[in-house]
């Protein structure tokens, strides 16, 4: 019989020879190493014995590197390993079978006085042969399990099966340290010729892994190959059970870890506590480590506590339960007892007696925090001016706006902008106000910004939005302005289907120039508007413009022509002077003017959008189509149909010259405004005419004995001469265009 022998013996006694076995000893290096090529883990306590490997392994664990991978020595035999298992306390090795020679003989194979035995779970004992029984001895205890099998013909046998036809199979006994087998064959003799006359091998009988050996007839053949197959063995750390262990300074559990008695009855092993994971012989990192439970997989229905060795799923307020998804859960609160719903009537109680102490105290904080942002706001500088000035401007408390404005619901807000929020307001008078909630501004201002606000309740143009009031008990200050019900002016241009007729658009263009002069010559003190465009320019219910939105206007003394600040505006409106200089003057709100005037006759946004890798400015290109005589490609068809192109180039004549680059040559407001209201009355004036001439070309026709003279054609001529003019000449009256 052979012997379970995968490798030569010699050179491995002589390595023997040269390598010691250490004690067990706690290892603080890393938990595992390898043999290359090999990706096979060898966990501690198994280690490879030898210098420049570390850690060194526990007595009886020792593993040395072979060509192909790890070895494992088990008393004068080696074999090589196929996996360890630290957890289940498994080694799988490679072996050849034990094989019965026709004479009889066997060979023992022992693993006594070792740290491993045959798995009883994980092994099958196998025979294969015909007219035999296999028995498996264990030791003086004599025959522990076998198995018989028998043959007829080879007709009979079935590959895959192993149910004693030329093949059986047996469990293995608990405990197994010895391998020994005895064969008995049937008919007397263990090698013969078959009934067909066919040659049987010697019968073979082996300890395998279970599942790993399929039976094939092939297995008969008596020249058959010598067969290498996995077996497993248990293994266990040698110091009687746990009891004993624990009580001896080589205990090998380490911390956070237990110790358990090895099935098979010899020895004990370790595993890390519930709620840790690694290695439970090493201390340190590689140990028995804290598991975060919350940060993998949860259990738990709601919240999760990661716990040193534990987790606790925690409830939502008025919720109990043990939290976890196989327990209970969390469940709300039942029917409460006797003695809660008295505590609660108690505190009840006492919140209702305490209820008016705290109203007025909340009262008197809240009173106290207006006044303070009255102060801070300029308040009290505001009541002075408006009774020296007489400034007509109504002061609100923040509670009847906040009534309003349904405490200023989002539901109420109309508009947004760089320099607050509009909400649309009904005051307790039922007049429909809108509620603009400024920006905070510093109190070191406030005097500046009284200064603007008594200003601008100065100012009554019909073309002005009219400040009604405002409120500065709040955070931030609340400007009340009259509600502008048809919306701005760049809806109506750009998103809407039913555009202004070009009648509309003239006049809207003149109210809110006459508006901007009135602001630059007419007001008490000159305003610079500095944010001129169409969306601020509102229109009411009879589409008459009103200009909006003095956030960042600024006043300009009588004395000065201009004021250095930040440079503040709309992208596409802006004056490239005030950019560069940041110096405003009158003239800035003339060039952002003369953008609304080409989107008056364009209808094109300011800024182009829907450009591939181009963002394309209106004024620029306006300005380069009218340098080109190109007006064509960009005026509104229908403004092109109603003005006829002779009116549009005057126009675009004026908004061109509004769009110089220097301030010094761009027209002033007031004389736009007066150019734009002479080409208004040009344009009724050329309309009536062309009626009362429709109207008596139609008498000649009917009566046949009306005749034109040469002084009524001339006549004619001269109004058809005035129509075509492409500049409106002014009376000169000191102004210049």
């Amino acid at each position: 019989m052979e012997e379970f022998l995968h490798f030569p013996l010699l050179p491995l006694l002589l390595l023997l020879l040269t390598c010691s076995s250490p004690s067990f000893v706690h290892s603080m290096e890393s938990s595992t190493s390898r043999c290359p090529p090999s990706n096979i883990s060898i966990p501690y306590p198994f280690g490879i014995a030898g210098p420049g490997h570390s850690p060194s392994p526990a007595q009886g664990f020792e593993i040395t590197c072979g060509l192909s991978g790890p070895i494992l020595h088990i008393n004068n035999s080696v074999f090589g390993i196929l996996n360890i298992s630290l957890m289940d306390g498994f080694i799988s090795i490679l072996a050849t079978a034990t094989k019965q020679p026709c004479s009889g003989n066997y060979t023992d194979f022992s693993l006594e006085g070792t740290n491993f035995t045959f798995s009883d779970t994980r092994n099958k004992f196998t025979a294969v042969g015909c007219d035999m029984v296999a028995m498996l001895v264990n030791g003086t205890s004599g025959y522990s399990s076998g198995c018989a099998s028998f043959c007829s013909t080879k007709n009979i046998m079935v590959n895959g099966t192993c149910s004693g036809v030329a093949c059986c199979q047996a469990p293995v006994p608990k405990g197994l340290k010895k391998l020994s087998l005895e064969f008995t064959n049937i008919t007397g003799q263990l090698g013969r010729h078959n009934k067909d006359n066919s040659t049987l091998a010697c019968p073979e009988a082996f300890i395998a892994e279970e599942n790993s050996y399929v039976f094939s007839t092939l297995d008969l053949n008596l020249t058959k190959s010598l067969q290498y197959r996995p077996v497993v063995l248990e293994w266990s750390i040698d110091g009687g059970s746990c009891e004993e262990a624990k009580r001896s300074a080589s205990y090998a559990c380490r911390e956070n870890s237990y110790c358990y008695d090895a099935a098979n009855g010899i020895g004990y092993r370790c595993n890390c506590t519930n709620g840790y994971q690694g290695n439970p012989y090493l201390q340190g990192p590689d140990g028995c480590q804290d598991i975060d439970e919350c940060s993998i997989e949860s259990r738990c229905t709601h919240g999760c506590i990661n716990m040193e060795g534990k987790f606790r799923c925690t409830c939502p307020s008025g919720m109990s339960g043990d939290g976890l998804k196989e327990g209970s859960g969390c469940k709300g609160i039942g029917t409460l007892q006797i003695s809660i719903v008295a505590a609660l009537a108690l505190l009840l109680l006492l919140i209702v007696l305490g209820f008016w102490t705290h109203w007025l105290v909340k009262k008197r904080k809240f009173e106290k925090k207006r006044q303070r942002y009255f102060m801070q706001n300029g308040g009290v500088l505001l009541k002075q001016q408006m009774f020296s000035q007489r400034a007509p401007l109504r002061v609100f408390t923040s509670g009847e706006l906040d009534k309003a404005t349904n405490k200023f619901s989002d539901n109420n807000i109309v508009g947004r902008g760089g320099f607050g929020t509009v909400y649309k307001g009904i005051l307790s008078d039922q007049m429909v106000v809108a509620i603009k909630r400024s920006q905070r501004i510093d109190q070191s201002q406030a005097e500046q910004f009284v200064n603007e606000l008594v200003i601008l309740s100065q100012v009554t143009h019909k073309n002005v939005v009219q400040l009604v009031g405002c409120c500065l008990e709040t955070e931030v200050p609340l400007l009340v302005y009259e509600f502008i019900a048809n919306g701005a002016l760049f809806h109506h241009l750009h998103n809407t289907s039913a555009p202004l007729s070009w009648e509309d658009r003239l006049r809207i263009a003149f109210e809110t120039a006459s508006a901007l002069a009135y602001l630059h010559l007419a007001a008490k003190m000159p305003i610079v508007h500095r944010d001129v465009k169409s969306s601020n320019i509102l229109l009411d219910k009879s589409f008459t413009a009103k200009v909006s939105d003095f956030g960042a206007s600024r006043p300009i003394p009588h004395n000065q022509t201009h004021v250095t600040t930040l440079v503040q505006g709309t992208l596409g409106y802006m004056d490239p002077e005030y950019f560069q200089t940041s110096q405003l003057t009158e003239k800035s709100d003339v060039y952002s003017f003369g953008v609304v005037l080409i989107e008056l006759l364009t209808r094109e946004r300011p800024i182009s959008d829907g450009q591939i890798d181009e963002v394309r400015s209106l004024a620029l290109h306006f300005s380069c189509l009218f340098h080109q005589h190109r007006l064509l490609e960009i005026v509104d068809s229908q403004v092109a149909e109603e003005a006829g192109m002779r009116h549009v180039k005057t126009v675009a004549q004026l908004a061109f010259r509004c769009l110089r680059l220097k301030g010094e040559e761009r027209p002033r407001m007031v004389e736009v405004a007066i150019e734009l209201e002479a080409l208004r009355r040009l344009m009724k004036q050329h309309s009536v005419l062309k009626i009362e001439g429709e109207h008596l070309l139609g008498e000649s026709r009917c009566n046949g004995d009306m005749k034109f003279d040469a002084q009524s054609n001339s006549s004619l001529d001269g109004i058809a001469k005035d129509e075509s003019m492409e500049v409106i000449l002014l009376p000169s009256n000191g102004l210049s265009c």
